[in-house]
């Protein structure tokens, strides 16, 4: 928590919520639920198939076939993300993108955005990736430019080896403001990015190619900045 409060200074949302009474911001500062546990209210599925995505006993099911998207309906800007995630095969690949478009980047499958990622323990010895711990990944998809904390190329990766393997569920705490991105990975703060191009945008969970499951996704909505049109992913038209 001291290392939340110290990061929220920084970015002077502190000021704003001592502005006022403790009374005055309580409805508008909270945890919201994005995942209710029973269908996909609240999401659209962007470029995935109609079995792509499922709810079993609570949990959100992502097969991992075809590769894809599914995104929020809404866009987001300044905020807090809490998410749960397993996967369930050895060297699963997966991610949440954040101020991402809302449709597949060009002629590829996946969102041009600033992703999260969440890859099963197994991947980095799959792929000789043994350098970094290269769960808890940060970086921009699709040539979005982000300035990384801890550089792997243009990645960001992250200081300690903190999440637990396959079938056991992981907590990333992400916090987003004015183009800076924090992350947590079970309790702890270890990665992050800075000035990202882009800093409004959609959630869009990633299906590639291996079974993950999520819960108890929540987000806390921070106040706006100044944000251009630029900075500003474009909205979908229904």
């Amino acid at each position: 928590m001291k290392v939340l409060l110290k990061f929220l200074v920084c970015v002077g949302v502190v000021g704003f919520l001592l502005g006022s009474s403790l009374d005055q911001r309580e409805d508008k500062l909270a945890f919201k639920s994005l995942f209710n546990g029973k269908d996909l209210s609240g999401w659209v599925n962007v470029n995935t198939a109609a079995d792509t995505w499922n709810v079993k006993d609570g949990i959100l099911v992502c097969s991992g076939h075809p590769i894809g998207v599914m995104r929020s309906e809404k866009q987001y800007e300044n905020f807090i993300l809490e998410i749960e995630w397993r996967h369930m095969e050895a060297g699963g690949n997966s991610g949440v993108f954040v101020w991402s478009q809302g449709t597949p980047w060009k002629k590829g499958p996946l969102a041009r955005g600033v992703e999260v990622q969440m890859l099963e323990l197994e991947w980095a010895l799959q792929h000789n990736q043994t350098d970094a711990y290269v769960h808890g990944e940060l970086f921009g998809t699709m040539g979005l430019k982000t300035v990384p904390d801890n550089p792997r190329g243009v990645r960001s990766k992250s200081l300690e080896k903190r999440c637990k393997g396959k079938g056991q569920w992981n907590k990333y705490v992400v916090v987003c403001v004015d183009g800076v991105i924090k992350l947590s990975v079970n309790g702890k703060f270890v990665n992050g990015i800075s000035k990202a191009e882009v800093k409004k945008g959609y959630l869009c969970l990633e299906s590639e190619g291996a079974e993950i499951h999520f819960r108890n996704i929540r987000i806390l909505e921070l106040p706006p900045g100044i944000t251009s049109e630029e900075q500003t992913a474009p909205v979908v038209k229904s």
